[in-house]
């Protein structure tokens, strides 16, 4: 099976498993706990990304009080640094893996790591998920069923793309066409010694 088929297998699971509980503090059992590293990297950043997309439905509720509102904007702060966490170390994965590789002569970058485009494909995982619903919301009017209908096939031939899109990234490595880079996020405001905003309390 190929990497983007294992991811979307992933995906769809993890996101089944979210929706039996369906709340935001839902309980995770990754099943790949035990199994192969991979796997359970991938279930886990799902889970992050499953439980964060959620938390941004809460947050837009126009009857939220300030003080939940900031918890949960605290609380997605906090994901969001995780979700760069597991994809940085998705990205040392493969590293590790193509790390034989040799680069030939005329071989180009990528502007993007494959765990980025990872990230994006479980990104859009969530969206098809939520767009079906849409689409089939017996409450909602049948002009947005029909928009939602629409949106929800590009987004399927979205992830068709970037599926196709990921393999051929990690073929081309292998075969040393393109050669395997890091973009380190270097996210800021969450670090108190680099945010002046959060050591500056100390000068």
């Amino acid at each position: 099976m190929s990497i983007s088929k294992t991811c979307n297998s992933i995906f769809q699971q993890v996101i089944d498993d979210y929706h039996l509980q369906d709340f935001v503090q839902a309980r995770k059992t990754n099943p790949y706990s035990n199994s192969k590293l991979f796997e359970k990297m991938i279930y886990d950043k799902c889970w992050i990304d499953t439980i964060q997309w959620h938390l941004e439905d809460i947050i837009r509720k126009p009857d939220i009080s300030p003080k939940e509102a900031l918890q949960i904007k605290r609380k997605i702060d906090s994901s969001n640094q995780h979700r760069t966490d597991f994809v940085e170390e998705l990205d040392d994965y493969f590293f590790k893996n193509f790390s034989n590789s040799s680069p030939s002569n005329d071989a180009i970058l990528n502007t993007e790591t494959p765990a980025w485009a990872i990230d994006r494909l479980s990104i859009l995982a969530l969206k098809i998920y939520h767009m079906n619903e849409e689409a089939n919301r017996i409450s909602a009017s049948h002009d947005h069923r029909q928009k939602c209908a629409v949106k929800l096939d590009t987004l399927i031939s979205q992830r068709i793309n970037l599926s196709k899109a990921i393999d051929q990234l990690l073929e081309n490595i292998s075969k040393g066409s393109v050669i395997i880079s890091t973009y380190k996020q270097m996210k800021m405001y969450n670090d108190e010694s680099l945010n002046p905003e959060l050591y500056s309390k100390d000068d």
